[in-house]
């Protein structure tokens, strides 16, 4: 009778030698800039601050859509330990879906690079983990390291939350923290421009709207720089060609064929299954689909399982896989008492308006259809204010009632706000007016928001509904959200070497 072959497994030898190749620093002493741009994102900077002190010891993941710089992001924060005083033989970068490292246990790895770095509790070996979910039994794993005090501190990357299934909800308590990298923010765009405009911060959105609104805030000349920004979507990569001098046509027709390549076909084909078993990913592209042209809408899951024929259940699961790996999101019905916040009548929004383009093949049509504009326009509002929910840990919701419904409702507990997006200054308030009527927690914080507005304050002139240019939410937004991820990871904001 013929025997099974055992499964080939790398020697240490040569995982050794892969391993060499994907730590260039090891032998130079310093991350090429091919790996690390100049350019930086917030959470670099404060990754390594919070590997540095480990106070509260705690792994880190760095969660986010494909394209959105998570892989930079940490090479940046290997050049800024390297920077601070940690020696570059404790930096050991492992990118988990080499075909080679895959055949390899997570341990086996570790102990590698433990022993060639003579790892103590006082000297921690740094592990950069790189598509950390594509490693066998990760999350046990992880578990082991932290309870059984392996000298370590780790960061890796996922671009699907499959840490948030049930098993590995539980091995991460108290174990790792997750960090959101949301595709880059109207503000971050701005900077790569060299058009950032000065915007102070305050401790929440609703005052760094107050302080904005009474300097007078006003920069027209942001506005075309918002249109490319929404069709181009907040891909670092793909915003960098602007730089190239192309059209706006050869442009947008270029960054839609990445983002459906990469974005929508990895995520589907690649990324989904293998983080969820998914084991008929032509369905999930077919629901993407559907879902595309329901953006910004509230979904009806009757009427999509009987289009796709797919059963309640399994519409439910698939959604859940596409918010995972932050496709999309949704956004239950602000009811005012938590015991009744429902799965129904959600509303659909897509994390970057970008992808929903590409999954469309929508071309040029963006460049010259009002009623698409509006479409990304609210997107573009929305994905802001989720990333910034991201941070500050505040729900986010809509509201419909009847006829009476606002588009998005920042329920910050110190100071909640609710944002109608419109196209022209004519659109009505009916729908805040009511809001702020059935809860007036609300009074001086309901604003509409759109193109071509002047900034004014809720109650100025009289008037209980403020005005926001769309440009000037997006700037906020995006800036607050740096301010409450520089909070929660590096208060003291210094950088400690080690």
């Amino acid at each position: 009778m013929a025997t099974r072959a055992a499964p080939w497994e790398p020697s240490e030898e040569e995982s050794l030698r892969i391993l060499g190749e994907q730590n260039p620093w090891h032998s130079t002493g310093r991350v090429p800039e091919g790996l690390a741009a100049r350019t930086e994102r917030a959470l670099a900077r404060m990754l390594a601050r919070r590997l540095s002190s480990d106070t509260p010891r705690r792994f880190q993941l760095v969660l986010g859509p494909r394209r959105v710089g998570k892989t930079t992001a940490m090479y940046q924060t290997v050049r800024h330990l390297l920077d601070g005083g940690v020696p570059a033989a404790r930096l050991w970068w492992f990118r988990l879906d080499h075909p080679i490292l895959l055949q390899r246990p997570l341990e086996d790895l570790v102990r590698i690079a433990m022993k060639a770095a003579h790892a103590t509790e006082s000297a921690p070996v740094h592990l950069f983990l790189d598509e950390l979910t594509y490693a066998r039994d990760w999350d046990l794993w992880l578990k082991t390291f932290y309870d059984e005090r392996w000298p370590l501190r780790i960061a890796g990357t996922s671009s699907a939350t499959a840490a948030l299934r049930e098993r590995h909800l539980e091995s991460g308590v108290g174990r790792w923290e997750e960090q959101y990298l949301a595709p880059y923010l109207f503000d971050e765009f701005l900077g790569l421009v060299g058009r950032a405009p000065t915007l102070a911060v305050g401790g929440c959105l609703g005052e760094t709207l107050a302080t904005a609104t009474a300097s007078a805030w006003w920069d027209p000349q942001l506005a075309p720089l918002r249109q490319r920004f929404s069709l181009i979507g907040g891909f670092p990569e793909l915003l960098l060609l602007g730089d190239e001098g192309l059209d706006d046509e050869t442009y947008l027709l270029r960054s839609q064929r990445v983002l459906r390549s990469d974005a929508v076909e990895r995520a589907i084909y690649k990324d989904i299954p293998q983080a969820f078993g998914v084991g008929e990913p032509i369905l999930l592209e077919r629901l993407l689909y559907v879902l595309a042209g329901q953006m910004t809408g509230v979904l009806s899951p009757t009427a999509i399982c009987k289009n796709l024929g797919l059963s309640q259940p399994t519409f439910d699961r698939y959604l859940s896989f596409l918010e995972r790996a932050f496709i999309v999101f949704t956004l239950p019905n602000f009811s005012g008492n938590e015991t009744k916040v429902q799965r129904r009548g959600r509303k659909l929004y897509f994390v970057d308006g970008a992808v929903r383009n590409a999954a469309l093949q929508r071309g040029t049509a963006p460049l010259v259809d009002p009623q698409e504009m509006g479409l990304l326009n609210e997107n573009l509002a929305a994905s802001h204010l989720y990333a910034l929910a991201r941070q500050s840990q505040v729900r986010l919701f809509h509201w419909k009632d009847g006829k009476d419904e606002v588009d998005l409702i920042y329920d910050d507990p110190a100071r909640p706000l609710a944002f109608e997006i419109g196209s022209s200054p004519s659109h009505h308030r009916r729908g805040l007016a009511a809001l702020v009527a059935r809860f007036p927690r609300f009074d001086g914080g309901a604003w509409y928001v759109a193109p071509g507005l002047p900034a004014r304050a809720p109650g100025a002139g009289g008037d209980p509904i403020g005005t926001l240019p769309l440009e000037l939410l997006l700037l906020a937004a995006g800036r607050q959200a740096a301010e409450e991820l520089t909070r929660r990871l590096a208060p003291n904001r210094s950088i400690v070497g080690g």
